[in-house]
């Protein structure tokens, strides 16, 4: 074969990302790395120098959220695999599809070398959909296999080792025929018969909504449902805005907060038809186990794959695409007057003035400030911690992916690197990340990165010095304070420190003046908004 129709391997792997739609891969290079960091760039897919793997993995799904396509993470071999593993995880539980290109020695050269040798594999497998080790023949295969395990069904991360010496071994330029994508299904037979029946009979139904139907698209037939039966929606905080928060029927995000719970719960004890969309429990708590009983409630379960988690069950089961279902149930049946009492705007209500907007100062009044100051197009991202639980209350969404956060692993400190994924897959729009100090303080050296990409995120800081939702878990089971707190620190001033704007603010005007501000940068801002210890209280 002549050496011009043939590659290397690790091109063909390149090429057949940058077909799927990828631009952006994050990680750090090692030896073992160099050739596979070569054909990404050849192939047209920019490699983006993180400072931690962690990191660069969140920098990864938060481009994914804007593009797409599905993330990508290099990294080398040994310490370089094994720091990503959390958020490869997370990316797991959060169905995020993700391609995990591993640097490996040589499966010969392991059987007599020991420095920085350990079956990856092994380690990835149980948190990954599917894991691989490149090999020359198999290497077009194997790309096509990665990206389709990654994006169909429940979307998820895709490991592949790529030994040093298999990265050069030269291919066959042409590429067999890719995998052709399957095409929506839709419940049929009696099962779809009695579900439209029970459309029909239905005076109080309800929608709960989650991540299949945000990873399908399923809005438009979402908001055509409730529209035209006067369903109330209510989502997982992951699937926030596939009906837009101030619509009428929206009854925002479930699953961590018990106080937004106190109201929405009973709405669904209501409920004579519970539809379950996409709805995938992983995101939620304890207080949403086994919440209705599918031998007194009608409850129809629509999701990609079978309900075998068995933290709820239902009285119809549909292996299905989201809109395609709720299509046939509706198809040809008639609107009746749901919810006749007004129950619905009750919920709304209620759950507004649960989260009142008019404090004078501290994180409520940061996040109203935030919403209210900010375009309405803005995306925003969170890490874990007890302002992620009230923002998710709080921060309206008016599309899906409004707002990113770590809902299934809750993983600390993915802020900033999904607010610097976001930023670059989406320059145009203004992009706020909200961290708890804790939390900016894991993965502060990537704002040197914002700062060498030129990217102009906003960056939240909420400053109270403790571990906020721990201290309170820990002072209500009336145990003394211990391992919750830590220094104060100058957060603005590592903002200017890493190359960016830093404004510390203690009132609304303040916050409003640095927000401002900030939307007219020439590079990041931090904003350290110090609150008091113990302001969540009573907010969650």
């Amino acid at each position: 074969m002549a050496p011009s129709s043939t590659i290397r391997a690790v091109d063909a792997v390149a090429r057949r990302l940058y077909a799927e739609g990828c631009r952006y891969a994050f990680g750090m290079p090692g030896g073992e790395v160099l050739t596979l960091v070569d054909a990404l760039e050849d192939a047209g897919i920019r490699f983006i120098l993180a400072k931690h793997e962690n990191a660069a993995a969140f920098m990864a799904e938060g481009a994914y959220h804007r593009t797409g396509a599905p993330g990508i993470l290099v990294a080398t071999v040994g310490p370089g695999a094994l720091n990503g593993v959390n958020a490869v995880a997370n990316a797991h539980q959060d169905r995020v599809p993700m391609i995990v290109l591993a640097g490996a020695v040589d499966a010969d050269e392991a059987q007599t070398y020991t420095h920085q040798v350990l079956d990856q594999q092994a380690v990835f497998r149980p948190i990954t959909k599917a894991s691989f080790s490149l090999v020359p023949g198999a290497a077009h295969v194997i790309a096509d296999k990665a990206v389709a395990i990654a994006t169909e069904g429940r979307p998820g991360p895709v490991h592949i080792d790529v030994p040093i010496t298999v990265a050069d071994a030269q291919v066959p330029a042409e590429a067999p025929a890719r995998r052709v994508k399957a095409s929506p299904v839709a419940p049929s037979g009696t099962d779809l018969e009695t579900a439209r029946s029970w459309l029909a009979q239905a005076r109080r139904p309800v929608m709960v909504v989650g991540l299949d139907a945000m990873v399908e698209g399923a809005e438009a037939a979402i908001a055509n449902f409730a529209e035209t039966y006067n369903v109330p929606v209510v989502t997982t905080y992951k699937a926030k805005g596939l009906l837009p928060e101030d619509h009428a029927l929206a009854l925002g995000g479930a699953g961590l907060s018990p106080l937004a719970d106190r109201h929405l719960l009973p709405l669904i004890e209501m409920a004579d038809l519970i539809l379950c969309v996409g709805y995938d429990p992983i995101e939620m708590r304890v207080g949403w186990r086994d919440i209705w009983d599918p031998m007194v409630q009608r409850v129809i379960d629509i999701t990609a794959e079978p309900n075998h988690h068995y933290m709820h069950q239902s009285s119809l089961n549909s292996i299905a695409d989201c809109a395609a279902s709720l299509q046939a149930i509706s198809d040809g049946i008639a609107p009746q007057e749901t919810w006749a009492q007004g129950e619905i705007a009750a919920t709304k209500a209620a759950l507004a003035q649960a989260f009142p907007k008019d404090d004078a100062w501290g994180p409520a009044a940061v996040m109203d400030t935030c919403r209210r100051v900010l375009p309405r197009d803005t995306l925003a991202t969170v890490d874990s911690g007890a302002h992620r639980i009230l923002l998710s209350q709080m921060w309206e969404c008016y599309a899906p992916r409004g707002l990113t956060q770590s809902t299934a692993l809750c993983t600390m400190g993915c802020a900033i690197p999904l607010a610097m994924g976001t930023k670059l897959a989406d320059p145009d729009r203004p992009v706020i990340g909200f961290c708890g100090d804790a939390g900016f303080l894991m993965v502060a050296g990537e704002l040197s990165t914002a700062a060498e990409l030129g990217l102009k995120p906003i960056i939240l800081v909420f400053v109270d010095a403790s571990l906020s939702l721990i201290e309170l878990k820990q002072r209500s089971r009336q145990m003394k304070n211990r391992g919750v707190d830590f220094a104060k620190h100058d957060f603005a001033a590592m903002g200017v420190a890493f190359g960016g704007a830093g404004h510390t603010v203690t009132s609304r005007d303040e916050l409003e003046q640095a927000l401002k501000t900030a939307m007219t940068a020439d590079t990041f801002t931090v904003i350290a908004a110090v609150i008091e210890r113990g302001a969540y209280d009573g907010r969650l």
